[in-house]
C-alpha cells in the first residue's frame, strides 16, 4: 500500500529522492487509468477499455487480461511499449485530497523506496525554503493530467448515457482451461452507428465520439498481449538461467562483476 505524505518544509526539507529506474512498482497492475490527451499516442501501443466501479465506467490501458500481471512490465523494470502512460510517470509523486480540503496536495509515497538523505538524490527545497524546480515540474504534470482526468471522466460519462458500453467477451488460456475474463467493457459499435445525428453531435462536442473510436481503434492491439505473454516467458527462463548461472559461479569461489569474472 502506498504510504502517502503531504510534501512541506518541516518534513522534507533535509530529504531527497531518487528518480524511479524502471516501473517496477506496476508490474501487478493489469489495468492503467488513462486520460484523452495521450488517447493518440495510446491507441498503436495497447488496447484500451473500461471497468465499472460503483455504476460509472471508468476508461483504461489494458496491460494483461489476468489481475495481478502487467505484462508491458520486464522482470527488470523496463517499460516495453513504445508509450509509457501518464499514470506512472508521476511515480513517487501524487496529488492527493484530504476529506477536509477543496485544494489537491502533493504528497510523496514513502513506501517506493526513493526517499534519501538531503545530499544523496534531488532537493525537495531550495536553502529558501522554495519547492525545488523539478518538483515544480512534476507538480505542474499531475496537475495538468488531473485536469484531463475531468474531461476524459466527462466524455465517459456522456458514452455511458449514450448506452454505447458493453462488456467485453474476452477468454484466456490457463492451462487446458479456458477461461472468460469478466469486468471489461468496450464501444458497441452497432450501437455507435445507430446513433442519430443530434445525439452524435452532442458526443463530439464532449469529445466522447473521439474517445469511442479510439477505443474501438485499440482492440487491434490484444495481439500485442499474447506477443508479450510470449517475450516475457522467455524473459523468465533466460533471468532463470542467468540466476542458475550464477549460483554455479559462487559454488566455485568466484563472482560476477561487470561482466568480468573475478575470484573472490
Amino acid at each position: 500500500m502506498p504510504q502517502l505524505t503531504a510534501i512541506t518544509p518541516q518534513r522534507f526539507a533535509n530529504k531527497a529522492w531518487k528518480r524511479q529506474s524502471g516501473y517496477p512498482f506496476a508490474a501487478q497492475a493489469n489495468i492503467l487509468p488513462i486520460v484523452m490527451a495521450e488517447l493518440a499516442k495510446l491507441v498503436p501501443v495497447v488496447p484500451l477499455g473500461f471497468v465499472q466501479t460503483e455504476g460509472r465506467f471508468q476508461m483504461v490501458a489494458i496491460t494483461a487480461l489476468q489481475p495481478g500481471m502487467n505484462l508491458f512490465i520486464a522482470p527488470d523494470g523496463r517499460w516495453l511499449g513504445g508509450y509509457v502512460p501518464a499514470a506512472l510517470r508521476g511515480y513517487p509523486f501524487q496529488l492527493a485530497k484530504p476529506q477536509d480540503q477543496e485544494a489537491s496536495i502533493l504528497c510523496f509515497d514513502e513506501s517506493s523506496g526513493l526517499l534519501v538523505e538531503a545530499g544523496q538524490g534531488e532537493a525537495f527545497f531550495d536553502e529558501a525554503g522554495t519547492p525545488s524546480q523539478a518538483v515544480k515540474d512534476i507538480l505542474d504534470f499531475l496537475a495538468q493530467t488531473d485536469r484531463n482526468r475531468v474531461v476524459t471522466q466527462t466524455a465517459v460519462d456522456a458514452v455511458q448515457a449514450a448506452g454505447l458500453i458493453q462488456p467485453w467477451p474476452l477468454n484466456v488460456q490457463n492451462g487446458d482451461k479456458t477461461v472468460a475474463v469478466e469486468g471489461l467493457y468496450r464501444i458497441d459499435e452497432t450501437a455507435l452507428n445507430a446513433l442519430d445525428a443530434a445525439t452524435l453531435h452532442g458526443l463530439r462536442d464532449k469529445g466522447a465520439l473521439a474517445l469511442a473510436y479510439a477505443q474501438l481503434l485499440s482492440m487491434n492491439q490484444l495481439s500485442v498481449l499474447e506477443k508479450l505473454s510470449l517475450a516475457q516467458a522467455q524473459m523468465q527462463v533466460q533471468a532463470a538461467s542467468a540466476a542458475q548461472g550464477l549460483a554455479m559461479l559462487q559454488g566455485f569461489g568466484l563472482s560476477q562483476d561487470d561482466g568480468i569474472i573475478r575470484f573472490s
